[in-house]
């Protein structure tokens, strides 16, 4: 996969970190909870990295562009605007095409010029960050629940998620099995992965929100196999999970994984990566599409309190709005996520499985009830995890 070049070399260093920490996941049941622990740390020492660079690195910026007293949106005409959008890791491509359509339409609009930093992490971790201090104008991250953990913080105000259209929902996305070509063991569904020799790349849910979406998709494939059975359903988990090889922090990590370090016989992914893979290696790679997913549905949020200290609120909500126009639509669609436009998503059906059975959020009740039961310390998916 080609990489952004504008990627944080902070968040590269911090996956590089936690990726090692989990290359030995098939250790004996004590190791695995001393490893645990260290996780717990790296990702705190993360977070407070992540929020330390991209602090320093917005007030250079700010202080280059503007002057000291207004470097966001209150600068004098003809000065470049600087925001910083917080993202997760698999939408870096689509924020480099993004972001240029934004600057050419908002300087057609006011006149002034923008520069938007990226940042780019597994979701969970890039929320921790802006809660422990990265300056973030703007989050778009892999689900609501991590924006919820910001306003909890009291950095987003109340009522965000009906701030913009379809539940802050600009695009969608699902999850699919990504595998080789010819696809020799036959992984068609969720079932299969779970098979003796099997090996399976997923990213970590405890820093990635793609794989809270991985998780619950497999869970719901098995809570219909068994009929709501529990036992049988964590037996099933156990065994899918017991055959992951290798668990980075983020999605982005596990594609690299999958693809330039050939590791894995199957890499459960977010539908854009899948995409983009098989553009770039169309004789390597093929999709499959399990019988269910899940409809994955990114939030986008402005963080108030940054946006309001950096002057930056209104070229923030531009930015965002801006999300759903017909222009942007069609990059969100170009770079591998559903357009939330129905009608502009149709247009891309030859890249898009649109019968696709889907489950959602709803049948989890939500994204508070979906985290509490199996993401926090000690609930399913540790107890499934340290077996």
């Amino acid at each position: 996969m080609g990489v952004v070049e504008n990627m944080h070399e902070e968040t590269k260093t911090v996956q590089d970190a936690v990726k090692e920490k989990h290359k030995g996941i098939c250790m004996m049941k004590e190791e695995r909870k001393m490893k645990k622990n260290v996780q717990t740390i790296t990702k705190k020492l993360a977070a407070a990295i992540i929020a330390a660079t991209l602090a320093v690195g917005l007030t250079a910026c700010g202080s280059a562009g503007a002057g000291a007293s207004d470097a966001g949106s209150g600068a004098a005409g003809g000065e470049e605007l600087t925001m910083t959008n917080v993202s997760y890791d698999p939408t870096r491509e689509l924020y480099v095409a993004y972001n240029e359509a934004f600057a050419k339409h908002y300087e057609a609009e006011t006149g002034k010029k923008v520069n938007v930093i990226q940042s780019h992490g597994g979701s969970g971790g890039q929320a921790r960050s802006v809660v422990e201090g990265a300056d973030a104008d703007v989050v778009t991250l892999a689900l609501e629940h991590d924006i919820t953990l910001i306003e909890e913080a009291g950095l987003i105000k109340e009522g965000w998620l009906s701030e913009f259209p379809l539940d802050s929902s600009p695009y969608t996305s699902t999850i699919v099995f990504l595998v080789r070509k010819g696809n020799e063991k036959g992984l068609n569904d969720w079932d299969d992965l779970t098979k003796e020799g099997v090996a399976v790349i997923t990213p970590d849910p405890k820093s990635s929100g793609g794989a809270m979406w991985n998780f619950l998709a497999a869970w719901h494939f098995a809570d219909l196999k068994f009929g709501g059975d529990e036992a049988q359903i964590k037996d099933f988990m156990a065994k899918l999970y017991g055959n992951v090889t290798v668990m980075d922090s983020g999605a982005r990590g596990a594609t690299t994984t999958f693809v330039e370090n050939g590791q894995g016989d199957v890499l459960i992914a977010w539908e854009n990566e899948a995409i983009n893979t098989l553009k770039e290696y169309p004789e390597e790679y093929e999709i499959v599409t399990p019988s269910i997913s899940i409809l994955a549905q990114p939030s986008v949020a402005i963080v108030d309190e940054n946006a309001d200290k950096n002057g930056t609120q209104e070229l923030a909500k531009a930015y965002l709005d801006y999300l759903y126009s017909d222009e942007a639509q069609k990059i969100i669609g170009e770079n591998g996520y559903r357009p939330s436009n129905q009608e502009i998503l149709k247009s891309f059906s030859d890249k898009f499985d649109l019968n696709v059975n889907l489950c959602t959020i709803n049948d989890f009740g939500g994204w508070n009830a979906a985290y509490e039961k199996y993401f926090t310390d000690g609930a399913i998916f540790d107890e499934i995890y340290n077996k």
